[in-house]
């Protein structure tokens, strides 16, 4: 075979590293984009937070933001502005950025820290004139709590675990049951739900109305009362719908899970990227500065490496140019969140107007095309970002979602639709429900054709329970 040479012209992208961390930061939530942010201050002496307002000639994100271009791969690899040519500019000039005259403004409230159950009965415990064994006892059962205040084991089964030189008698922890079962949030201690609720209903008044009839159900017919088996219940305790109807109110407004609300340590805090409200008629999305990380190049560093050259200072002059590069991929994250989240808003500008009924069908490749960006980065933009609006804290995926079509050959999106059966089912007779088929008939009466099955589904979703449960007396 003979050897020869051959000329082949072909295109390929190359991502570079500061594409990399561009495409990396952007798919970041606001948390974990601060967790980066920290990472990288501690490892580069170059980058560092800015307090109070920008100084002139600094390198920041707050400087950057109005000017920067569109990312590319060769804007990404080109040499970043030098500090001495960045435009002067305040921070409260940044766009999305400072006070506004908003016809609806509101403030971001950070929640404050919940005490875990075990602290909160410890600390009651700690108040109570017991002696040293029967203060242990408790704290035992205390931490065989579960999240929801329920004791998992029994008692017979804790004592059983216990070393046998303590010499624990088994009525020495009923008596400490006892003491839990005393504390606050009442129903702690429960060994299932029915004990949980009847615990609650022992320490209201004994002249509560409906508290006997209650206390019978609680005990005895709980599962006929969760079926709505108001027929058996009344023959077996040969009561009226009047009477029955007040022990049911009065075992609803009991709590089923009395250990909820406390010890939220896996919580995780939303911080909005975006707030959007309205303005002068419109309805206007803008960043959210405490998202937003405040960075600069230090200028010392930057100082000594603009009068040294030499070799000694290259791995400096190498974390300058990250300091630079995230500087940027950070504007540019932020940029795009604030176009996209505008687009968004512009197309569901009825939602915010007249709530979740309103919501219009919308897919990625409409905004995609909007804002002339890739599907897959709009998929990246929408995932754990999250807009402030007076309606309340919103994915941005939220306004993303499927669609069922109308008898005038449009379309109606799923949340709308969902909306719609929330309404229903909250404007229905209690004592005759509508059916998934009734809720399907009155949805295409309104000219939105929906399977029955897909009623359920989306009914479900909601989490409210089929007709034959909903059904009151």
């Amino acid at each position: 075979m003979k050897q020869g040479l051959q000329l082949k012209f072909s295109q390929q992208l190359t991502l570079t590293p500061q594409l990399q961390q561009s495409i990396r930061l952007l798919q970041l939530s606001t948390l974990e984009l601060n967790q980066e942010v920290e990472l990288m201050i501690q490892s580069n002496p170059l980058l560092e937070r800015m307090e109070g307002q920008p100084e002139e000639g600094d390198e920041s994100t707050a400087r950057e933001f109005e000017s920067a271009p569109e990312p590319t791969e060769a804007s990404v690899a080109a040499e970043p502005t030098a500090a001495s040519e960045l435009a002067d500019m305040e921070w409260s000039d940044v766009p999305g950025f400072g006070q506004s005259d908003d016809d609806d403004e509101f403030e971001i409230q950070t929640p404050q820290p919940v005490a875990s159950l075990r602290e909160h009965l410890l600390w009651q415990l700690n108040l109570m004139p017991l002696g040293a064994r029967d203060h242990q006892l408790v704290a035992l059962l205390v931490d065989a709590l579960d999240e929801r205040g329920y004791l998992t084991q029994t008692l017979e089964e804790i004592h059983d675990m216990l070393p046998a030189e303590l010499d624990v008698d088994p009525d020495e922890l009923g008596i400490a049951l006892k003491y839990l079962q005393s504390l606050e949030p009442v129903g702690v201690g429960a060994t299932d739900l029915a004990d949980c609720l009847a615990l609650q209903l022992q320490n209201l008044p004994e002249d509560t109305p409906g508290l006997p009839l209650a206390m019978r159900i609680v005990r005895e017919e709980l599962p006929a009362l969760a079926m709505h088996d108001f027929a058996g219940i009344k023959r077996k305790f040969r009561c009226d719908d009047a009477a029955l109807r007040t022990a049911q109110e009065l075992i609803t407004q009991l709590n089923p899970r009395p250990g909820e609300g406390f010890g939220a340590n896996d919580v995780r805090y939303v911080v909005p990227d975006v707030i959007v409200s309205k303005i002068k008629g419109q309805w206007i999305a803008r960043l959210n500065p405490d998202a937003v990380p405040r960075l600069r190049v230090n200028r010392m560093y930057a100082d000594i490496l603009s009068r040294n050259r030499d070799a000694g200072a290259q791995q400096l002059s190498g974390q300058l140019q990250e300091a630079r590069w995230m500087i940027k991929n950070i504007m540019q994250r932020f940029d795009t969140i604030l176009r996209v989240t505008q687009c968004i808003v512009e197309r569901q500008r009825h939602f915010f107007e007249h709530g979740e009924v309103a919501m219009r069908p919308l897919v990625l490749r409409e905004i995609a095309e909007e804002v002339e960006l890739h599907e897959s980065t709009v998929s990246r933009v929408t995932t754990q970002k999250f807009m402030m609006t007076p309606r309340g804290i919103f994915e941005l995926k939220y306004f993303f979602g499927s669609h069922v079509s109308t008898d005038a050959g449009g379309a109606c999106s799923a949340t709308a639709i969902r909306a719609l059966i929330k309404q229903l089912v909250g404007a229905e007779n209690a004592r005759k429900p509508l059916s998934d088929g009734q809720i399907a008939d009155l949805l295409g009466q309104q000219g939105i054709v929906v399977a029955r099955r897909t009623i359920a589904k989306y009914r479900e979703s909601l989490q409210i329970p089929p007709a034959s449960q909903r059904k009151a007396l």
